[in-house]
């Protein structure tokens, strides 16, 4: 069987997107520290912004550049639907609450979306210099080798996680948060609850654990671990069942043999 021929996305693009995010995480990396900064409120957003602001100032243009026509989705906790086209979803410092708290969970990631489905992505872990790839139909890799989702096929067994896209959700989502942690602490072994979403996915995307949800319509926190878990043999849906687009108002991904079983638990919260 003939191997299918890369695409342009693996051979020009992707290697554009991992230098351009080893120099944005080279940044945030000079950024960090191993204590939290800032004690109010105020100290504490003013930090998150300025982790974005250094980031995004290496890159933005480089990555536009780098696929003429495509164009930025501004707000990275803005939720929907993108208009048509090449749009880049980027968070510059994903985990960035954990970033202004000393601790080592955050990213920079990038994903090339194409009529809301994600097309390319690099996420890079900085501190310990991993890169993990993805692009539509070559399959996903870290630091170049490929990655395949868990064998599982009983919930039961299964490690799954979910967490809070963003400040400020509504009451109902905090609570609808609740009741669905509730039923998969019933339904599976362990549940974690954590942020970021992409260093959740990603352990998905490596078979290191079994599903991952979400009450969200944030992309630029799932769109990066859909492919990832796409292209690693995995299921990415909404809580409906039908496939994830960035539009979708929900989100799981998980191991083909206990997905239709966390759906089932988690569709009706």
């Amino acid at each position: 069987m003939t191997a299918p021929m890369p695409s342009d996305l693996e051979t020009t693009l992707l290697p554009t997107v991992i230098a351009v995010l080893k120099t944005a995480g080279a940044t945030l990396r000079e950024r960090h520290t191993t204590y939290a900064r800032g004690t109010s409120l105020a100290e504490i957003v003013r930090e998150t912004h300025a982790n974005d602001d250094a980031v995004l100032a290496v890159m933005r243009e480089p990555l536009l550049k780098a696929r003429p026509g495509s164009r930025w989705m501004e707000d990275e906790l803005a939720g929907g639907a993108l208009p048509s086209g090449e749009w880049w979803v980027v968070d510059p410092a994903e985990g960035n609450i954990n970033h202004v708290h000393g601790m080592p969970d955050w990213a920079v990631t990038a994903t090339l979306v194409r009529d809301n489905q994600p097309v390319l992505t690099v996420v890079h872990l900085p501190l310990t210099g991993d890169i993990y790839t993805a692009t539509a139909g070559g399959g996903a890799h870290l630091n170049g080798d490929p990655l395949t989702v868990s064998a599982k096929d009983e919930l039961g067994a299964a490690l799954i996680g979910t967490g809070q896209a963003r400040p400020g959700e509504s009451t109902d989502t905090f609570r609808r948060i609740g009741a669905s942690v509730t039923a998969t602490l019933t339904a599976g072994l362990v549940v974690r609850v954590s942020v970021p979403a992409t260093l959740q996915l990603i352990h998905v995307a490596a078979g290191r654990t079994d599903a991952f949800w979400q009450f969200s319509d944030v992309p630029s926190g799932l769109a990066a671990g859909a492919l990832l878990v796409t292209e690693a043999g995995g299921t990415v849906t909404d809580l409906d069942g039908k496939p994830w687009t960035t539009g979708a108002r929900d989100f799981l991904a998980a191991a083909p043999g206990i997905h239709t079983a966390a759906l089932d638990v988690l569709s009706s919260i």
